[in-house]
């Protein structure tokens, strides 16, 4: 069963940084997308940013230009530098892990995603 761990969240004053971690475990597959998502007090889940096994970034809005995903040494896993932080932030953010799973014989794949259990980040003003 593939895991999802999160790792790195924290409190911050505005204008500062906090590097996030993501590790999947549990599978000897690659990844096809890992991809960050935060869930702020009262609002829905919303994505954040997102890498493609080929090296292909995209961010949201919001977040682009302060933060950077990027692939970290270890297998399957990916890390979210977050620069100029500001109190919006604050969210719980998860990690979400891509995988293509071959089903048959012939090879066939289908999608499975997973997720973390997340990790929280406080920005004050």
């Amino acid at each position: 069963q593939v895991q999802v761990v999160e790792s790195g969240g924290g409190s911050v004053q505005a204008g500062g940084s906090l590097r996030l971690s993501c590790a999947a475990s549990g599978t000897r597959n690659s990844f096809n997308t890992m991809a960050w998502y935060r869930e702020a007090p009262g609002k829905e889940r919303e994505w954040v940013a997102s890498l493609q096994s080929g090296g292909t970034t995209n961010y949201a809005e919001s977040t682009k230009g302060r933060f950077t995903v990027s692939r970290a040494n270890a297998k399957n896993t990916i890390q979210l530098q977050m620069n100029n932080l500001k109190p919006e932030d604050t969210a719980v953010y998860y990690c979400n892990a891509e995988f293509l799973m071959v089903v048959n014989v012939e090879g066939a794949t289908v999608r499975r995603d997973y997720w973390g259990k997340g990790t929280l980040v406080t920005v004050s003003p």
